[in-house]
């Protein structure tokens, strides 16, 4: 398959054109092919949310952990998105969770820090590192918190996080806690989950038995 061929099935899969991208698999356009930039057809769709270009494009064989020179993929841009549909569908077709972005952060601290609550869920049923460290020195918990607003959808990331076993102690680079964060920023809701949590791990004979 020639590169004009390739470039029209990663152009119609930016644009969304369905149709367009199933005539040219027909006709034998690759789902590997990539542009300069390494984006393949299924990155272009990821970027701009064409889920039904993307099922297309996975269907054929397009590999959703492959990375663009920029270090995202299909999965890591629907975490970042919020993308639920894109992100089941790269789960069944073997996404890689442990894989990182340009900031060697997981897709967790990726929907943590803007507050994707079903995606928080779905990747805690894999066996996703919760208390990853990115290059910022920061974990999930640490970006819901630092880059989030307090409001209920981080609340509940926190929540989930936490219940997932997150260690809330975990500083950042500068030794400042979550705790720490949350009442710097104000948010109080949060640091009442902290506190909980805190009390709790101080006190393991308070906590209910089965």
């Amino acid at each position: 398959m020639d590169h004009e061929t390739s470039h029209q099935l990663i152009a119609a899969a930016m644009q969304g054109d369905a149709g367009a991208v199933r005539d040219l698999l027909a006709q034998g356009a690759s789902a590997h092919a990539t542009d300069p930039s390494e984006r393949t057809a299924l990155i272009a769709a990821a970027y701009h949310g064409h889920n039904e270009v993307a099922r297309l494009l996975i269907d054929a064989g397009a590999d959703v952990n492959h990375q663009d020179r920029t270090q995202q993929s299909a999965y890591l841009l629907a975490t970042s998105e919020g993308n639920v549909e894109l992100l089941q569908m790269s789960l069944q077709a073997g996404a890689d969770v442990h894989g990182l972005d340009s900031y060697q952060g997981t897709g967790l601290i990726r929907a943590a820090d803007r507050g994707h609550v079903e995606i928080v869920r779905a990747l805690l049923d894999t066996d996703i590192a919760v208390d990853h460290v990115n290059r910022l020195g920061w974990t999930a918990l640490l970006e819901a918190i630092i880059l989030g607003d307090g409001g209920p959808r981080h609340t509940e990331v926190v929540h989930l996080l936490l219940a997932a076993g997150a260690d809330p102690t975990l500083p950042d680079g500068d030794g400042l806690t979550p705790l720490a964060h949350a009442h710097r920023d104000g948010h109080s809701a949060i640091v009442d989950l902290l506190e909980q949590r805190l009390q709790r791990d101080s006190n393991p004979s308070d906590q209910p038995t089965a």
